[in-house]
């Protein structure tokens, strides 16, 4: 058996024709000279002798050959997607309810996958009405995205998302990776595109996500009800404008699961842009839970919020959950509201330090006072032991307005401080995903040394990062991909043959 015939049937299994691409070069001269050099570098390994720097190099080089070996495959596979002779195509198109009528001669494109860049070679159709743009079926058939390939722009939005990500950092792994790099404008189009995209379809999955999570507490062993906790809050974010940078306050949300024993099983997260108010974090947030609400038909889990005491936090308890209709019963939802442990504690702290003087009687008054926090009726205790204090302490101004500050926070809020309780049925009692959301969100990401954005690409970047932290990157990108609109070729004139059949 010749070299030639294993070439041409791995081209048949993957549907390519074994014609050339070229009149001058076919595809088994381009899989046998790849054979040959992959040959050559195995042997010149086998031949010295072997160390750890000569391995690494070794699998780098036969990485970069094998790549090499794609790259014309591929190319030649794209450019078989239409018949090379323009007059064996459809001569008529329709996309998106424009009707479209080929050109005569095919143009090449600049195209990008994961083995390199190729050139496309497709045949372009012109729209009935003007002012439209050309329609190239094959490419949009191809799913390519400012001319990249659904592999490649899928790749470069996850490593965008990736935490420590920077446009120079992602552009040196394309190099690395893939042995050519994309401009800054490139790579911004790209990722936009597909930001765009994946935001349209995060919603359902991580509602989906979210029910397998609460499926599997539900199935637990343990001695609490499945919990579904949510949380908000907010993060600063430097801004780009026009005459410098300024700081706004950035919202992220989240969605936790805790099985019967108390163990977190996923988060789905959600992450804004500035915006007064915070509508679309209020919005995205309710949608979420409302619609596993709907869709879960199981014992109904555990409902509860955790977050400090913020005005968009509390308001969103207030205005939205604190009266929330069950979607299916019609009955009132009953939210068990937690101010956070730890905003808690910060206030336990600065007590301390404005009623003791002494650093060490401050810091084991505060330490009693956190144990009491965790106790039945432990708001009330440490309150009673702050006003017994204050009452032989004089005090300056400063120090009685800081002492004001820190106990009307405690004793305002002290339905939503029932530590004890809290404990004993299994509700988290800090809202320690959320305050980490922000940090994994927001700053790993979008809050390195020098970074300012604007709205649009902080919020691409957000809507590609939020479903890869919620794990499920994988599924919208499949979506993704089914939802694309194809062009049907050949639907102009069906009906123009249509038509004149009436006639007749």
């Amino acid at each position: 058996m010749t070299r030639s015939i294993p070439m041409a049937l791995v081209a048949a299994t993957y549907g390519v024709p074994t014609a050339p691409a070229h009149p001058d070069l076919a595809l088994a001269d381009v899989f046998a000279a790849s054979r040959e050099r992959l040959q050559a570098r195995g042997d010149a390994f086998r031949r010295d002798p072997i160390t750890p720097a000569r391995t690494h190099q070794f699998e780098q080089d036969v990485q970069a050959a094998l790549r090499e070996m794609g790259r014309p495959f591929v190319e030649f596979a794209y450019n078989h997607v239409e018949p090379a002779d323009g007059e064996e195509s459809s001569r008529h198109a329709q996309y998106e309810h424009e009707s479209y009528t080929r050109v005569r001669r095919a143009t090449p494109q600049n195209a990008w996958t994961v083995f390199g860049p190729i050139r496309v070679r497709r045949f372009g159709y012109r729209p009935s009405q003007a002012g439209e743009p050309m329609l190239f079926p094959a490419a949009v058939r191809l799913g390519l995205v400012s001319g990249a390939s659904p592999a490649r722009a899928c790749r470069a939005c996850e490593l965008l998302a990736e935490a420590g990500a920077t446009q120079h950092r992602v552009r040196a792994r394309r190099r690395a990776d893939y042995g050519v790099g994309w401009g800054v404008k490139k790579l911004r189009q790209v990722s936009r595109a597909i930001a765009d995209d994946r935001a349209t379809f995060r919603h359902d999955a991580q509602v989906e996500q979210l029910l397998a999570w609460v499926a599997a507490a539900d199935a637990s062993t343990g001695r609490h009800k499945p919990v579904l906790c949510a949380g908000r809050d907010g993060i600063t974010l430097r801004l780009r404008v026009t005459k410098g940078s300024l700081y706004e306050v950035a919202s992220t949300g989240t969605i936790s699961v805790y099985d019967r024993r108390g163990r977190r099983l996923g988060t789905a997260y959600l992450a804004y842009t500035p915006e007064p108010g915070q509508p679309t974090m209020t919005g995205a947030l309710t949608d979420a839970i409302r619609d596993v609400l709907t869709q879960w038909e199981g014992g109904l889990p555990r409902l509860c919020y955790v977050t400090d005491a913020g005005d968009n936090e509390t308001g969103y308890y207030e205005a939205v959950l604190r009266g929330m209709i069950h979607p299916r019963t019609g009955q009132v939802v009953a939210w068990v509201r937690v101010i956070d442990y730890y905003h808690a504690s910060g206030r336990v702290w600065l007590l301390a330090g404005v009623l003791f003087a002494d650093a060490g009687r401050a810091a084991r008054w505060a330490h009693t006072m956190l144990r009491w926090l965790l106790t039945p009726g432990g708001v009330n205790r440490v309150l009673h032991s702050a006003a017994a204090v204050r009452a032989i302490r004089t005090l300056t101004r400063t120090q009685t307005k800081e002492y004001r500050t820190a106990y009307d926070y405690l004793r305002s809020r002290m339905s939503h401080m029932d530590y004890a309780r809290y404990r004993r049925v299994g509700v988290p009692l800090g809202s320690g995903v959320t305050e980490a959301a922000c940090k994994t969100v927001f700053t790993q990401r979008l809050k390195l040394s020098g970074m300012r954005w604007g709205k649009d690409g902080a919020q691409a970047i957000l809507n590609l990062r939020v479903i890869l932290l919620s794990g499920v990157w994988d599924v919208v990108y499949q979506r993704v991909l089914a939802a694309w609109t194809l062009p049907v070729m050949g639907g102009h004139a069906d009906s123009h043959q249509k038509t004149l059949e009436i006639a007749a």
